[in-house]
C-alpha cells in the first residue's frame, strides 16, 4: 500500500507538472521582435568583470556591433581584475568607458556592488542593460530586448541566453539546469501581473531606468546572490510588469568541462534558493526524491503491478517533460530518460551548498565567500 501510494503521489505530479505550470517545459524561442520607427531612447549597458580575460572581448565586440538606431554607451565596471580583463576590452571597442569599482563595502556581493558602480555612471539613460562579460549579444539582441518592452509595456525583459553545451557534462547538465529554472520560475506566470511568480536571467536584462529608480536601485538587492530574480522580484512588487523568454540567438561562451564545474556552480546559490532554511533543505530533498527518483525505482523494482505500473507512467511523463529542452540543446534524446539520475546530481550540489554555507564559505565565487561576507 505504501509503495502504491507512493507511486501514485508521483504521477500526480507529473500530471500537474504538465497540465498545470505554466507549460514551462514547451522551450519555445520567442520570435524576436523588431523596432517599427526609427526613434530609440538611449540605452546604457553595464558589464561587470572580474578576471574574464578569456571571454570579455569577445562580448564586448558584440555590444559594440549591435544595430540599434538609437544611443548605446556601454560600460565595462572591472572589479580589481589581475588578468588584464580591462585592456582586452578596451581593445576591441574604443568607444568603451571603464570604471574602476571601488573597495566593496560591508553588505554587498561583489557583482552587485560593480553592477552599482557602473549604474551610478548611467545617469543619461532610458534603459539599462545588465548583461555579463561572458554573454555574446546577437547584433540586433538590444533592438529586440527594447521592442519587447515597448510592445508589451514591460518594466524589466531579460532573455535565457542559450548556455555552452558541448562537453559530455553539459549535455548531462545544461539543459536540466534551464528545465529546473523554467519549472520554478514558468515564464508565462513570470508575464501574467496576476501571479507573484517572478524571474529574470541575469545575463541579459533590460530594465527601465525609472522602475529601476522606483525600487530603490541596485542597493534594493544589494545582499543578493540571486540578484536576477531579486531584481525582478523587486519590480513586480512595485507595480511593474516583467517579461522572461528564450533568446537563443545570444549565447554565454563560458564552457564547463567537467561536472565539478557545474555542481560548483550549482552549489554557489542553491541553500540560498532555500533561504538558508534546513527545513526547506529537507522538504526539497524529499520533494525531489518522490518527484524524480521513485518513479524509476519503483518500475524497476517493485513486486506490486499496480505501483510499477504508475510509476512507468510517471517516468513516461517525466521524460516527455524534459525531451524538449534537451531537443532546444540539441543533445542526443538519451538524456531525456536520464532526468532522474541528473536530478540526483542536482541534489547532492544542493546538500553540499547547505554544508559549504553551514562552513562560512557559502557563495564561493570569483575567491570570495559571499555568504560568509554578508553574515
Amino acid at each position: 500500500m505504501i509503495l502504491t501510494a507512493l507511486a501514485a503521489l508521483s504521477l500526480a505530479i507529473w500530471i500537474y507538472l504538465l497540465a498545470f505550470r505554466g507549460r514551462f517545459w514547451r522551450m519555445r524561442s520567442d520570435a524576436p521582435v523588431h523596432m517599427l520607427d526609427q526613434s530609440a531612447p538611449a540605452i546604457h549597458a553595464v558589464v561587470p568583470a572580474r578576471n574574464e580575460a578569456p571571454f570579455v572581448a569577445r562580448a564586448i565586440a558584440s555590444l559594440a556591433a549591435q544595430i540599434y538606431p538609437g544611443d548605446l554607451t556601454i560600460t565595462l565596471v572591472d572589479d580589481h581584475s589581475d588578468d588584464g580583463t580591462a585592456a582586452l576590452a578596451a581593445a576591441v571597442a574604443p568607444q568603451l568607458h571603464v570604471v574602476t569599482a571601488r573597495p566593496l563595502p560591508p553588505g554587498w556581493t561583489g557583482k552587485m556592488w560593480a553592477v552599482s558602480e557602473g549604474v551610478a555612471a548611467a545617469d543619461d539613460a532610458d534603459y539599462i542593460l545588465l548583461t555579463d562579460a561572458d554573454i555574446v549579444h546577437h547584433p540586433q539582441n538590444v533592438a529586440s530586448l527594447l521592442a519587447r518592452a515597448r510592445a508589451g509595456n514591460y518594466d524589466l525583459v531579460s532573455y535565457m541566453v542559450r548556455l555552452h553545451c558541448g562537453t559530455l557534462a553539459e549535455h548531462a547538465l545544461i539543459p536540466a539546469f534551464v528545465f529546473f529554472f523554467f519549472l520554478l520560475y514558468p515564464p508565462a506566470w513570470i508575464r501574467d501581473p496576476r501571479r507573484r511568480t517572478a524571474g529574470a536571467a541575469g545575463g541579459c536584462i533590460l530594465i527601465r531606468r525609472e522602475a529601476l529608480d522606483r525600487i530603490g536601485g541596485i542597493a534594493r538587492i544589494k545582499s543578493e546572490l540571486i540578484d536576477d530574480c531579486a531584481l525582478a522580484r523587486a519590480v513586480k512588487q512595485t507595480g511593474g510588469r516583467i517579461w522572461l523568454g528564450l533568446g537563443d540567438r545570444t549565447v554565454s561562451i563560458r564552457p564547463y568541462t567537467s561536472f565539478a564545474e557545474i555542481g560548483a556552480t550549482i552549489s554557489r546559490t542553491a541553500f540560498t534558493q532555500l533561504r538558508h532554511s534546513w527545513i526547506l533543505l529537507a522538504g526539497t530533498v524529499s520533494g525531489l526524491a518522490v518527484t524524480y527518483l521513485a518513479p524509476p525505482l519503483l518500475t524497476l523494482f517493485a513486486a506490486n503491478r499496480n505501483a510499477s505500473g504508475m510509476a512507468a507512467l510517471a517516468w513516461l511523463l517525466m521524460t516527455a517533460a524534459y525531451l524538449p529542452a534537451v531537443r532546444y540543446y540539441r543533445a542526443n534524446w538519451f538524456w531525456a530518460p536520464m532526468l532522474p539520475a541528473i536530478a540526483l546530481f542536482y541534489l547532492g550540489a544542493t546538500v553540499h551548498s547547505a554544508i559549504v554555507t553551514w562552513r562560512g564559505q557559502g557563495g564561493m565565487w570569483k575567491g570570495r565567500a559571499q555568504s560568509a561576507t554578508l553574515q
